[in-house]
């Protein structure tokens, strides 16, 4: 497995992928600076956010060689990076430990940093689109001292969401607080929406639709293996997560646990189901889940996408991968494909979905399955990057997908051992992947 070294990257900063049935698509990748590449801290699915943008400019957030947290700052479509590195660190030798940014509508950058049941690491800009930040401080005050996974959504209005787990692997519960922008306040709205009961706990994903709704969807783990992952339940909520409804239009009792939980399909453990993954609404704000799982116990992982058609769930497979692997055990896996990322650019007559991945069939580049008319057209798969991207997930620009339907997807060769451990990579160029569908 070779390292994106500069020397690589310097000579594909433009270039095309071609599909069978498709048109050229020029990909661009943009260099930052080098960061932190014996784990995928930098590459972790469950970022939310490593690139923000607001019409005007784009941020990134990473890891340097050091373990330094810093941000970068830019024009949208400008090569030239501000970057600024900040007082704060992450233990960059755990994947868990990852940045998570996001832009309040007044413009203040917000950072959540370095979580693995650790006490709550957040701070914020001191002026708008300013890469200096505060001081570290807390939110409300309560249940922020076993905090992991940090999650930003951008609200319309301009208000955000955070979501986070408190506890552990097994044994958590999810919370979500609300930044109101006119009060410049963080507020508690559930302290437990999804309740593991001290059994199991939740991996979640999250899409916020046209219309301001939050659609939440997961997978229970009932210990700290990922064997122990099971089942994809979904919840949604239209006034900003104080009252939540299943599918169906019932209201969901809260906190929702498993005996509670709208269910849109089941999935036994050792399935090699997928946890944090992610999820998007069309525009009739119907939602859509990506993961992958074995069918069978005989059958290989597969790539599928669930939705909601209006009347009932449906399963749509992605592909058809020939790959088959086992995991086990607690920690990052060490993994041949990477957990599934969806877009989708919808109209109310057609929907047209993206699955972004990295699969090891393909030499581990990040690479796009599209579906010109979903569910009934083809897949076609192409190439984003011209070589491995070893252990790394991709992640996007929310926002500017949103606005622009362009894909800025942060770009850097990470290692990653089994279970919390390291492979000895040097500091790799992190990027900007761009590429306009």
């Amino acid at each position: 497995m070779e390292p994106f070294t500069p020397a690589i990257l310097l000579a594909c900063l433009l270039f095309a992928v071609l599909s069978p049935g498709s048109a050229a698509a020029e990909v661009r990748q943009v260099p930052i600076a080098e960061g932190w590449a014996k784990t995928k801290v930098n590459c972790v699915i469950f970022r939310k956010n490593s690139l923000v943008s607001n019409g005007t400019n784009q941020f990134a957030a990473f890891y340097d060689s050091e373990g330094r947290a810093v941000l970068a700052k830019r024009e949208l479509s400008a090569a030239r990076w501000q970057i600024q590195t900040t007082p704060y660190r992450g233990n960059v030798k755990d994947a868990h430990n990852c940045i998570s940014i996001a832009l309040d509508g007044d413009g203040y950058l917000h950072m959540s940093w370095d979580h693995h049941g650790n006490p709550l690491r957040y701070c914020r800009s001191v002026a708008p689109g300013s890469l200096e930040l505060t001081e570290k401080t807390a939110m409300v005050g309560t249940k922020e001292s076993r905090v992991t996974y940090p999650e930003f959504y951008l609200l319309p209005g301009g208000d955000l969401l955070f979501l986070y787990r408190d506890g552990s692997s097994g044994n958590g519960d999810l919370v979500l607080n609300r930044y109101d922008v006119k009060q410049r306040k963080w507020i508690r709205v559930q302290d437990n929406l999804l309740g593991g009961e001290g059994q199991r706990n939740a991996y979640w994903q999250a899409a916020i639709d046209a219309f301001g709704a939050i659609h939440l969807s997961w997978v229970w783990r009932e210990t700290g293996d990922v064997v122990t992952n099971h089942d994809i339940a979904y919840a949604k909520s239209a006034d900003g997560g104080r009252t939540w409804r299943k599918s169906n239009g019932e209201i969901c009792p809260l906190p929702i646990t498993e005996a509670t939980a709208d269910y849109a399909v089941r999935i036994p453990q050792r399935s090699e189901l997928a946890n944090q993954t992610s999820m998007a609404a069309d525009a009739k704000g119907r939602p859509y889940i990506a993961n992958y799982w074995r069918a069978k116990p005989e059958e290989v992982p597969q790539y599928r996408i669930i939705y909601h058609d209006g009347n009932a769930w449906r399963i749509l497979q992605v592909g058809e991968s020939k790959l088959d692997f086992h995991r086990k055990g607690g920690g990052t896996k060490k993994s041949v494909i990477s957990r599934p990322v969806l877009l989708l650019d919808a109209s109310e007559k057609s929907t047209r979905a993206h699955i972004l991945f990295r699969d090891q069939e393909r030499g581990s580049k990040f690479s796009v399955a599209t579906c010109g008319d979903f569910p009934a057209g083809p897949w076609h798969i192409q190439d984003l990057t011209p070589s491995s991207m070893g252990q790394a997930d991709p992640t996007y620009d929310l926002a500017l997908w949103a606005a622009r339907k362009e894909v800025h997807l942060l770009s850097q060769f990470v290692g990653q051992g089994d279970g919390e451990t390291m492979e000895e990579v040097p500091p790799q160029m992190v990027s900007v992947l761009e590429w306009k569908p």
